[in-house]
C-alpha cells in the first residue's frame, strides 16, 4: 500500500480515519462518457459517501469554449465551490464511481487553480463501498466558504504551446488514450476526428498506471511504466488525452513520483485531431 499523502493520493482507511475532521471535505467527482449512458449526478443521487458534495465536471467548465470540458474560468471555479461550501483551510478528497478515472482531473483543477491540499481517493467510490463503509443519499448541509483562488498557468498547455512543443521536442507529450486510438488503429469515439496521435508524443495508457481494482500503482512500480514507455524524465511533461480528464492520471502519477514539472493539455485529440492544418502521426511513437 502506498503511502498516504492528502495533496495527492490517500486510502479509504485514511478517509475513515479523518471522516469527523471539521474541515474535511468530500467530493465526488464522477462522470461518464457520453457513450456509457450513465449519469454521475443521478448515481450520486443514489448513494454517496456521507458528506460528499457532487462536482460536475461538465458544468464546472468554460461554457464559452466548443471544446468540452475546458477548465473554467478562475471566477466560476470560486463562485461555484463556495456555493457547494468549499474554500480556504479545507482538506478535499475526491473520489468517482469508477475508482480511478474522472477524480483526477478534479484533482487536476483544484491544483490548476492553486489550491494544494486535494487528494484523490484511491479507489474510490468501488472500493468504498467494497469495504462495508457507510453511505448515504442525502444531500450535505452546506455552509459557504471564501475560497482563495490564482490560477498556476503553467500546468495548462493550449494547442499553440502543444505545438510549438512538439516541434522543438523540449516536452515529453504523454497521451493517455489506449494503444489502438494512440497508433490509429482504433476509431475516435468522437466524430470527425482524425486517428492517430500528436507527432513525437509517447503511449503511457492510464490503464497502465492502475492496478486491477482501479487503485493506483505504487511509485516504483509508476516509475516502470513511464521507463517502459521510453519517457525522459529531465524534460517537463505535457500530458494528453481525448478530451483531458485521464490525462490527468498521468499527471497525478507523475506528482506520486515527485516529478512536478508537469501540465496538461486541455484540448487534448477533441482538439488537436479536429484540426485539419495540425500533424497527425500513426503507428508505434
Amino acid at each position: 500500500m502506498a503511502m498516504d499523502d492528502p495533496k495527492t493520493l490517500v486510502s479509504t482507511d485514511w478517509l475513515a480515519a479523518h471522516f469527523k475532521d471539521p474541515d474535511l471535505r468530500i467530493l465526488d467527482g464522477t462522470m461518464f462518457m457520453a457513450s456509457e449512458g450513465r449519469s454521475g449526478q443521478a448515481e450520486y443521487d443514489a448513494a454517496h459517501i456521507p458528506g460528499a458534495r457532487f462536482f460536475d465536471i461538465d458544468d464546472i467548465s468554460d461554457a464559452r469554449s466548443d471544446l468540452p470540458h475546458m477548465a473554467p474560468p478562475v471566477e466560476k471555479f470560486m463562485s461555484k465551490l463556495r456555493a457547494m461550501g468549499v474554500g480556504d483551510g479545507h482538506q478535499v478528497v475526491v473520489y468517482d464511481a469508477k475508482g480511478l478515472f474522472s477524480a483526477a482531473r478534479v484533482w487536476w483543477l483544484f491544483r490548476l487553480m492553486g489550491q494544494e491540499n486535494i487528494a484523490v481517493l484511491d479507489g474510490g467510490f468501488p472500493k468504498w463501498q467494497a469495504e462495508g463503509r457507510p453511505i448515504e443519499d442525502m444531500p450535505p448541509v452546506i455552509r459557504d466558504r471564501h475560497m482563495t483562488v490564482r490560477r498556476q498557468n503553467q500546468m495548462v498547455k493550449d494547442v499553440t504551446q502543444v505545438a510549438a512543443a512538439a516541434k522543438l521536442g523540449d516536452y515529453e507529450i504523454l497521451d493517455a488514450r489506449s494503444a489502438a486510438r494512440f497508433r490509429g488503429e482504433a476509431p475516435e469515439p468522437r466524430a470527425g476526428l482524425r486517428a492517430g496521435h500528436i507527432p513525437g508524443s509517447k503511449n503511457v495508457p492510464y490503464t497502465d498506471l492502475l492496478n486491477a481494482d482501479m487503485t493506483m500503482k505504487d511509485p516504483d512500480a509508476l516509475r516502470a511504466v513511464f521507463a517502459a514507455a521510453g519517457v525522459d524524465m529531465t524534460k517537463p511533461v505535457i500530458t494528453s488525452c481525448g478530451s483531458g480528464v485521464t490525462a490527468a492520471i498521468i499527471n497525478l502519477a507523475l506528482e506520486r513520483i515527485g516529478k512536478t514539472d508537469h501540465a496538461l493539455y486541455d484540448g487534448s485529440w477533441t482538439e488537436w485531431g479536429a484540426f485539419p492544418t495540425l500533424p497527425v502521426a500513426t503507428g508505434e511513437a
